[in-house]
């Protein structure tokens, strides 16, 4: 499959990046490592006429730690960055282990935290070719008014699959977003909408720039477990991120969150209260895998049945409690 025809821009700074999404808002895509436009674009999933390439803008790269305030982690910053930095591996363990099972080793050099952040939503009937699509009638997210995943309805539930953003719900991360009217701040929790088909509160003159850890969440125990069906290069099928405080004594914060099974990567509610005041053992972590359980909605969006994908993410919320009580 060959890409479409469009206009490449590249903008040295975010103030000529600004520019261009101003002047071309609804126009243009941002292209950061590309790992999922390209495909996407080859599809015909996307045809902007202008396509923004961002990756000469130092400011948006690199890990910078920023004392009492946290770590600043620019959006065009590589996964194998994050994988690689023992910093965080140190600090904030959970977002390590995701960034280390994003696809595979080729990949996490090109791909970027902001691309996992704002990674498109699929489902079965999305991710094919032009000719495939064309072949079902189109859907509700893509050219169409139907959906595959849930006939008769008239909400797209394509499925949010990135690796990453569920560690940092974990961690209290947030966003910096630039467009015209300057820059803004959104805690990450906020910026999903849950909806398979505008999955992003990213308006189509504003970009990810920056994102923040905070302080508070540094040195918490974490893991994260995917399940996919091969080892390297498959988006997660189901995940599960957990992240707690614990010095010694029973846990003192925690947070749990769950990618691939919603339009959205989730916080787990009642997750927190399950842990907090308790030691970590067999019983918490059922209780936790229970509840990551009853969050999941996962439909027909993969090959694999939704019923199986709900228990692998009680099995593997179990697994990761377990897992980050062992992390140092």
């Amino acid at each position: 499959m060959s890409l479409p025809s469009f206009k490449l821009l590249r903008p040295r700074s975010m103030e000529e990046a600004v520019g261009y999404l101003a002047k071309h808002a609804g126009e243009l895509q941002v292209l950061a490592g590309g790992t999922d436009l390209i495909p996407s674009m080859k599809q015909r999933l996307f045809s902007p006429p202008f396509v923004m390439d961002i990756r000469g803008i130092e400011d948006m790269q690199g890990i910078h730690v920023v004392p009492g305030v946290g770590v600043e982690i620019g959006a065009l910053t590589p996964l194998s960055a994050i994988e690689d930095s023992e910093f965080i591996r140190r600090n904030y363990r959970v977002l390590h282990d995701a960034a280390m099972t994003v696809a595979s080793p080729i990949l996490r050099n090109m791909g970027t935290v902001g691309g996992n952040i704002c990674l498109d939503t699929r489902c079965l009937w999305y991710n094919q070719s032009l000719q495939w699509r064309r072949s079902c009638g189109f859907c509700i997210k893509k050219d169409g008014d139907l959906c595959h995943v849930a006939p008769g309805g008239t909400r797209c539930w394509a499925v949010f699959s990135g690796d990453t953003p569920p560690a940092l719900l974990c961690l209290g991360a947030d966003l910096e977003i630039v467009g015209p009217k300057g820059f803004r701040r959104v805690l990450l929790k906020d910026f999903y909408t849950s909806l398979g088909d505008a999955h992003l509160k990213l308006d189509p003159n504003e970009m990810l720039t920056r994102v923040f850890l905070p302080e508070a969440s540094s040195g918490w125990k974490g893991s994260y477990q995917k399940l996919r069906i091969r080892g390297s290069i498959d988006y997660p099928l189901a995940g599960v991120a957990v992240a707690f405080k614990k010095n010694g004594g029973p846990v003192e914060a925690a947070r749990v969150a769950i990618t691939a099974v919603n339009p959205a990567p989730l916080l787990v509610p009642g997750a927190e209260h399950a842990m907090i005041g308790k030691q970590i053992d067999e019983h918490v972590a059922t209780v936790v895998g229970e509840l990551a359980a009853k969050t999941g909605k996962p439909l027909t969006t993969s090959a694999l049945t939704p019923e199986y994908r709900r228990e692998m993410v009680r099995v593997f919320a179990k697994r990761a409690v377990l897992a980050a009580a062992k992390t140092s």
